[in-house]
């Protein structure tokens, strides 16, 4: 397995040169390789967990937040979950090769869409060792080859998590340079990752606005943001009050740092009245932080009202990543969606309602990459999706959007099939 011993550069080419083989590979040898590598990570935890734990005694020097911290943290049970999730990528049906359409043309000729692999794919992460496995095995699956680029505060977990990966693939017979990590450089580095022009087929960044930022500027490859979430749930007039505070505590109170968390609550006006006193005091047992308008404060009672407090005009903006929540008062879906549409960032919005028209102007008119009818925002997950796992969600519109799983880690080819046919 590659690491910084060797340049950015070289790391990228030997990578290439391994996409080449890759994607050739038969799928049971990749099959074959995912296995081996959940065999390992269960095999190897004690080497993990202590790694780990080193980085996580470096980020409470270093002043993490709680979120960061939950986020870097390695157990034995999340070992296990990672193993899992690599062996249900296993188990899911091999996209390369798969026939996206074709037909026979009136000259006789044969098209055939298919998918094949993008090539060399570079994911930049930060915090979150756990994505150094998830997104490598979607790439061996997939026919793509890695290069990983973790940040400093996972640096020794990343680095163990990756050797294993490595190792493993290799000797069940994926070719060398397949799983690459390069780490411990700053921005110089990331820049050089970045424009790898013809040889980076895509750049996928799995982190906060600053890494979003930092791509932004040098970036020369493509890119696919898997960005923040500022994420709502939105209780309309009619929906059922019960199913709505276990979709909000859940939405916010199940785990609070990750992008598919709930920021911003939303009550209608006419269910306002009846939710928001019971809402607001089950969230503040749940040690919520609750920041709202003037009329949220009207109308959340006397037992709560003391531990609130006004929301500003950024926190509509913002994605706390912990136990911090907006909460306001709408008028109409109409108001909920323009509100969502002006503040979210398009990751996975949600309503609560009976009412099949306002789901369906909710669906229709709310611009995410994820919608949910009655639903806690905290599916969006390519493992909850059936994909086994994923790099990131997408916000973006073009290529791949919401989760990014095998299918958005392939492009495709036409295969056309004649009898010495030539143009005329």
């Amino acid at each position: 397995m590659a690491t910084t011993a060797a340049s950015v550069t070289d790391t990228c080419l030997r990578a290439q040169a391994a996409a080449r083989e890759l994607a050739a590979v038969p799928s049971t040898v990749k099959d074959a390789a995912l296995e081996a590598i959940a065999a390992a990570l269960v095999d190897r935890t004690p080497e993990i967990l202590d790694a780990n734990a080193r980085d996580m005694e470096a980020g409470r020097e270093a002043g993490l937040t709680t979120a960061l911290l939950d986020r870097l943290q390695l157990t034995e049970a999340r070992i296990a979950a990672i193993a899992g999730q690599v062996r249900d990528i296993a188990a899911l049906a091999d996209p390369v090769g798969e026939v996206v359409g074709g037909e026979r043309l009136p000259n006789g000729l044969d098209l055939t869409k298919v998918r094949v692999p993008l090539g060399v794919v570079a994911v930049v992460y930060e915090a979150r060792p756990n994505v150094t496995i998830d997104a490598a095995a979607l790439c061996l699956k997939s026919g793509n080859a890695i290069v990983l680029r973790g940040s400093s505060s996972a640096a020794r977990s990343n680095a163990v998590l990756a050797t294993i990966a490595g190792e493993a693939a290799t000797a069940v017979g994926v070719p060398d340079g397949a799983i690459s990590l390069v780490a411990g450089g700053g921005r110089e580095e990331l820049a050089e990752l970045a424009t790898q022009t013809g040889v980076v087929d895509l750049i996928i960044p799995r982190g906060g606005e600053g890494l979003k930022n930092a791509l932004k500027g040098v970036a020369t490859v493509p890119v696919i943001f898997a960005a923040s979430g500022n994420c709502h749930v939105y209780v309309d007039a009619t929906a059922d009050l019960d199913a709505a505070l276990a979709i909000v505590l859940n939405a916010k109170t199940q785990r609070p740092g990750v992008c598919n968390a709930a920021e911003t609550l939303l009550v209608h006006a006419d269910a306002a009245p009846a939710f928001l006193p019971r809402a607001l005091a089950a969230l503040r047992d749940a040690g919520v932080e609750l920041r709202v308008d003037g009329r949220t404060r009207t109308l959340a009672g006397a037992a709560v009202a003391a531990d609130l407090l006004d929301a500003a005009d950024e926190d509509w903006d913002t994605e706390f990543l912990e136990l911090t929540l907006a909460v306001g008062v709408v008028d109409s879906v109409a108001e909920a969606v323009a509100h969502i549409n002006r503040h979210g960032s398009g990751h996975s919005e949600a309503i609560v309602t009976g009412d099949v028209a306002a789901a369906r102007l909710f669906e229709r008119a709310v611009d995410a990459a994820c919608v949910y009818v009655n639903a806690s925002t905290r599916f969006t997950d390519g493992g909850e999706f059936g994909m086994g796992a994923e790099i990131g969600n997408s916000t973006q519109k073009l290529h791949a959007r919401g989760p990014i799983g095998l299918r958005e880690l392939c492009t495709t080819k036409y295969v056309v099939r004649g009898d010495g046919h030539v143009r005329s």
